[in-house]
């Protein structure tokens, strides 16, 4: 019936079903267009009996009928019986978490966006962690190196085993790619008379990418793979064999991302002393998959033309940073080795608008099946992640990768390192 004949018209969904199939639960033969009677009580041939019910009406009826009791109208006040999702309170969401995790140790950094946990030996760590990434949050997990087999990480260690091996290499100060035998990048690696020279006679920025990957990472290095998989943060979730890693356990008929592991190995001081740090080892991008990041191994160079630790430290304090995390930078026991830029997934296009916008300011051309973010493309230095901020209201999130820290980012968020 119009409106205006019935007043018990739902206003939502839930109204509507609750309304209707209260008056089926009371007898009423007035249920509106929307649903016949449940059920009909005679047959064309005049014998007592029932029909086959319709299904939706019978589900609608059999549920609120232990809601709604006989002798009550069926009326529902939506504000009152409709509880309205929580707001995105990072207040709440906190005091929240201190009663009910105050045996996990953890803090919270970058104005409360991400969950720094600070035992990763906590069994409990998974319940706090779950809280967290339903809000598709970023985790960091410090100390991962602790349980680590460390010798099998070391440069030299991995260029002793496998120096020979032939891979893509990267200059990232001018985005050219050679394939060459690996064991130059790692003599490079903290010797920086070892490394290559580029045509202006500028040292070479190297980045070897992505090597090993997946199934040659695990078949090339066993002992390394095992002492990975053994150390993985939050096993639940990370590990292959993770009761909650859905990604691992999809039947074979589904096309999978590449669930690697991956061996990303970079020389990062020289980004550091560059003038405006507009320069990055990776761009910035988006995975298709949630993604676990262990720093496994951090060098220091030695050499012309390279920061000192105490440089390195001075420039990473140039950054927007936490206080806790300005805090470890302080700590002598801590050692850096990357800096994160983190960006949640709800701003991914006002961040590709961004960086057309620039793009069309340094004459660039634009063209519309180029997309900045799938293309990585771009390293966001200072200034830009500043405009970003002052015209788009895009904050962004810093983080500094010690050694050992897992750092958890889901699926669709940007990063660039």
């Amino acid at each position: 019936p119009p409106p205006s004949q019935n007043n018990e018209q739902g206003s939502t969904l839930r109204d509507l079903l609750t309304t209707t199939a209260g008056k089926l639960r009371l007898g009423s033969t007035d249920a509106g267009i929307a649903f016949a009677p449940v059920y009909s009580t005679g047959t064309a041939s005049g014998k007592s009996g029932r029909t086959m019910p319709n299904i939706l009406d019978d589900i609608i009826a059999s549920v609120v009928e232990n809601k709604i009791p006989p002798n009550k109208a069926p009326k529902i006040n939506a504000k009152t019986e409709i509880k309205e999702e929580p707001k995105d309170d990072k207040k709440s969401i906190q005091d929240d978490c201190s009663k009910r995790y105050s045996d996990i140790q953890y803090s919270w950094i970058c104005d409360k966006h991400v969950l720094w946990l600070r035992d990763h030996k906590n069994t409990n760590n998974w319940k706090l962690f779950k809280e967290c990434w339903k809000q598709g949050r970023p985790v960091l997990v410090s100390g991962m190196h602790k349980k680590m087999n460390f010798s099998l990480w070391k440069a030299e260690s991995i260029s002793l085993d496998f120096g020979n091996q032939q891979a893509d290499i990267l200059n990232c100060k001018d985005s050219i790619i050679s394939n060459t035998n690996v064991k130059e990048f790692w003599d490079g690696f903290e010797d920086v008379s070892k490394r290559q020279k580029v045509k202006n006679g500028e040292t070479a920025l190297l980045k070897l990418k992505d090597w090993p990957s997946g199934e040659d990472f695990k078949t090339m290095m066993p002992a390394r793979y095992e002492d990975l998989l053994k150390s993985l943060p939050l096993p639940e979730y990370c590990s292959p064999e993770g009761k909650l890693n859905l990604a691992s356990h999809l039947p074979g008929f589904f096309v999978r991302p590449d669930l690697g592991p991956r061996l990303c190995s970079a020389y990062g001081e020289c980004v550091a002393a560059t003038k405006d740090h507009d320069i990055g080892t990776t761009n910035l991008h988006i995975e298709v998959s949630d993604v676990v990041n262990i720093l496994v191994y951090v060098g220091i160079a030695k050499g012309n033309g390279v920061l000192s630790k105490s440089g390195v430290l001075k420039k990473l304090e140039e950054e927007d940073l936490d206080d806790l995390l300005r805090k470890r930078l302080k700590d002598s026991s801590e050692l850096p080795g990357a800096l994160w830029h983190i960006y949640a997934g709800k701003d991914a296009d006002k961040i590709r608008e961004f960086l057309q916008k620039i793009a069309k300011e340094q004459g660039l051309e634009v063209l519309p099946e180029h997309d900045p973010i799938r293309d990585q493309s771009w390293y966001v230095n200072k200034k830009l992640r500043q405009r970003l901020f002052e015209e788009y209201g895009v904050k962004t999130c810093t983080v500094i990768q010690f050694l050992g820290d897992a750092i958890i980012l889901p699926a669709g968020a940007l990063h660039q390192v």
